[in-house]
């Protein structure tokens, strides 16, 4: 087990909406302006539109969906609802405020009702609480929301500088819920619970409805010059982002933690050319051939986003087999049911290499079309259809 982070503070903060309790929060100490990717873990308190929703946590609808692996190339995806109950994972940048790190991108409109508690345990689910709405906006201690009050809400997150224990990672904030148990939160992750207890400092396993923890996710980090706009670009394992003006796709896993990038589907005429200098490829696009030395392996890879411009990156190099096609993370369709559960990919394992000789060309993204099962119908199916059948027979006979 690792040791905690230096910057690790966990505190203890009084639950306004529950007399007498409290909640264990893990907080991460911070100097740096510097913002990184995070998720919360969020579920929905009412039917949502996705683009309710973004506007909760000022995020690209877009965004929401590629973190969940979900088909994010679907008609009309901010109209389309999501029921009450479902689980996501909300991307944030997670900022630098008062010594903390926190999201400060949340605005909310009060609306007739509305009381800190609520809006901290209700909307946010629990990710922020009551004093830090309170003293976020400079309120008295006994202050009543009126209706059409903007509030700035500060949310938890954190970075922990991007690794957990080495590995590249994107931290994810949780609340805990329940009946929820350290190993069941590890489980559910796909992590250990000596991991977890690690990252939040946590004495013993004991863990109560309410607190809130951060987990560690195996990500694929970037190496984007620090002057463009996405430096730092981060993508959990199994799941996607969106970037360059919503012009690329970009994705990891599910077989190793390298970062892939392609056209997005929602790609246009406005998007800046994708093509690799020098060359005729396309960003995502990548040659094999094979030489006495080994495969050479020629690609076109995304560099980052500045200044309205896509740039990329034309780089040869030799391996001992050539790879097989690239393997995209499956999208699922948007979710019609809080049964839904977000796809987490499990910890990655390297995939054998293919051999092969000649070109080969990266593919756009799969669509979200579920897998057709192979398997025989239950018995019990096969039970009722004889049933019927020998019912037929009597009757004609």
């Amino acid at each position: 087990m690792r040791a905690p982070p230096a910057s690790l503070l966990v505190v203890v903060l009084a639950l306004a909406a529950v007399p007498n309790a409290v909640s264990k929060s893990t907080l991460e100490s911070c100097a740096s302006a510097t913002a990184c990717p995070a998720l919360l873990s969020y579920t929905l308190y009412a039917d949502l539109k996705l683009s309710e929703l973004a506007a909760l946590f000022a995020a690209d609808p877009l965004a929401i969906l590629a973190s969940n692996a979900i088909d994010f190339a679907a008609p009309d995806p901010a109209d389309h609802i999501l029921p009450a109950g479902l689980p996501l994972r909300v991307p944030a940048p997670c900022a630098c405020s008062d010594g903390i790190r926190k999201v400060t991108a949340a605005r909310y409109v009060a609306r007739a009702g509305d009381t800190l508690a609520s809006v901290a345990g209700t909307v946010y689910a629990g990710l922020t609480t009551p004093d830090w709405i309170r003293d976020s906006n400079g309120l008295p201690e006994d202050a009543a929301l009126d209706a059409g009050t903007t509030l700035f809400v500060p949310l938890h997150c954190a970075c922990f500088g991007g690794a957990d224990g080495g590995v590249p990672a994107v931290y994810l904030t949780y609340v805990v819920a329940q009946g929820d148990t350290v190993p069941a939160i590890a489980r559910r992750f796909r992590t250990t619970g000596n991991d977890l207890m690690s990252v939040n400092d946590l004495a013993t396993a004991d863990v109560a409805a309410g607190d809130i923890i951060v987990v560690p996710l195996p990500a694929c980090a970037s190496s984007f010059p620090a002057f463009t706009s996405d430096a730092g670009l981060a993508v959990a394992n199994g799941t996607y982002a969106i970037t360059a003006n919503r012009c690329v796709q970009c994705s990891c896993g599910p077989g190793n933690l390298d970062l892939f990038c392609v056209p997005a589907p929602l790609a246009d005429s406005t998007c800046s050319s994708m093509q690799c200098s020098n060359s005729n490829m396309m960003l995502g696009n990548f040659t094999l051939q094979m030489t006495s030395a080994g495969c050479s392996v020629t690609s076109c890879s995304y560099g980052g986003y500045m200044n309205g411009t896509i740039l990329t990156t034309l780089t040869t190099s030799l391996k001992p087999q050539c790879p097989g096609p690239h393997q995209f993370p499956p999208l699922m369709p948007p979710p019609t049911s809080s049964f839904f559960e977000a796809y987490l990919g499990p910890s990655p394992v390297p995939m054998p290499s293919e051999g092969g000789i000649g070109p080969q060309v990266a593919g756009m993204a799969p669509t979200s079309s579920p897998p057709v099962s192979s398997s025989p119908p239950p018995a019990h199916r096969l039970v009722w259809a004889l049933f019927a059948l020998s019912l037929v027979a009597n009757l004609l006979w």
